[in-house]
């Protein structure tokens, strides 16, 4: 009997991500040393605060949890917002957990897109998170995957795409910090994102996921220029050490709020309570936020000393959990990772991104201090044999 499968399952590539993790079993498997930079899952241990509001909230009898949350933790998003950005949001109309950003990126589409209808364009900047792509897919929109330059700032620049194709969009995603290069943007950009969504009538999602991990000067977000017809989606996986938590949340324009309450009881996405009590403390507090960018500012710089060390050329500017880095010339980024796995380091070559990342490679800024010299002193002799 043949299996009848969505044809998105068949149409694009492997997840990147799950053909890196093989490649580390197989190292593990042989008991050889693994210095892994790839998937953005740090390893410095999740705030002592949070684990114990989590262990304090779970109940006695376990019920389903609500689509919009819990009103505590939409309070505490909103004073986080105000905090953070200056912008003050309804707790009831324009805010609503998720279970983590990946989640929420891939659902929007499926609020938001009629797939018979003639906007139904679904456009990201490439190099990206695979994850826009992906959403987009199963929702049935038409893609289109603009390529960023470093020349531009790896900065999806509207004055850059076709008028025919900005008046079929219907979504367009940004992300800065940006994944995977590290690019930021400024409100002067944001503005520009602004006046060509209002010109053209669709709507921008913002992926501020790394908006709390930079080098001391904090990056905008996209509420702070416009909220009709805007999205943003913040988690707290690298701002808090609670990947494995899954939760983050949604917020913006209360149209959108309110069909994405609509549209999720079917998907049976939502924060468990217990998991809202320790993001309501998360939210709530900024020192640990202080203390876990300090701890990734000097792996970063660690790592940049590495590259002037090696003639290696990360991108300048970046800020967030990744460097950016271009490959040894004559080297390809896929010859350049499989040279470094022999040696035990991962990094994520740049085409798993898109086309426009071939000639770099990423990597995630996981190792922890302590790890770091050993990773250092393998990426040196794997560098020497690739030199």
């Amino acid at each position: 009997m043949e299996i009848p499968l969505n044809p998105v399952l068949s149409s694009g590539p492997v997840y990147p991500f799950a053909v890196l993790e093989a490649l580390k079993q197989e190292r593990r498997a042989a008991g050889l040393p693994l210095h892994d930079f790839t998937i953005g899952d740090p390893l410095e241990p999740t705030p002592p605060f949070l684990r114990e509001a989590l262990r304090a909230a779970v109940p006695e009898v376990s019920q389903y949890p609500t689509v919009a949350g819990q009103r505590a933790f939409r309070e505490a998003v909103a004073a986080y917002v105000h905090r953070r950005f200056d912008v003050t949001l309804d707790p009831e109309t324009e805010i609503l957990p998720c279970a983590g950003a990946k989640e929420a990126v891939f659902h929007l589409p499926l609020a938001l897109i009629d797939r018979g209808a003639p906007r139904r364009t679904v456009v990201y900047g490439e190099p990206a998170y695979p994850v826009y792509e992906r959403g987009a897919a199963y929702a049935g929109a038409e893609i289109h995957a603009a390529p960023l330059t470093a020349a531009q700032g790896f900065r999806l620049e509207p004055a850059t795409l076709p008028t025919e194709l900005l008046d079929r969009t219907a979504l367009l995603w940004i992300n800065h910090p940006h994944n995977p290069t590290g690019a930021t943007a400024d409100l002067a950009y944001l503005a520009r994102l602004r006046e060509a969504a209002a010109r053209h009538g669709f709507v921008v999602a913002s992926d501020e996921t790394y908006a709390d991990l930079h080098d001391g000067t904090p990056p905008p977000s996209l509420l702070q220029v416009m909220r009709e017809g805007a999205l943003v989606i913040h988690s707290l996986s690298k701002r808090s050490g609670m990947t494995g938590f899954r939760s983050g949340f949604m917020a913006g324009d209360r149209r959108i709020i309110a069909a994405l309450k609509r549209m999720r009881p079917s998907v049976g996405v939502a924060s468990q309570v217990f998991v809202q009590a320790a993001a309501q403390a998360a939210w709530s507090d900024d020192a640990h936020v202080e203390e876990r960018r300090q701890v990734f500012s000097h792996k970063r710089r660690l790592m940049i000393d590495l590259c002037n060390e090696l003639g290696l050329e990360p991108m300048p500017g970046a800020t967030g959990l990744y460097l950016w880095i271009r490959t040894p010339e004559g080297v390809t980024d896929e010859g350049y990772a499989q040279r470094l796995l022999r040696h035990g380091v991962v990094v994520t070559p740049g085409g798993s991104f898109g086309p426009s990342g071939a000639g770099w490679f990423r990597a995630a800024l996981v190792p922890t201090l302590a790890q770091l010299p050993a990773a250092i002193e393998a990426w040196r002799t794997a560098h020497r044999d690739v030199g």
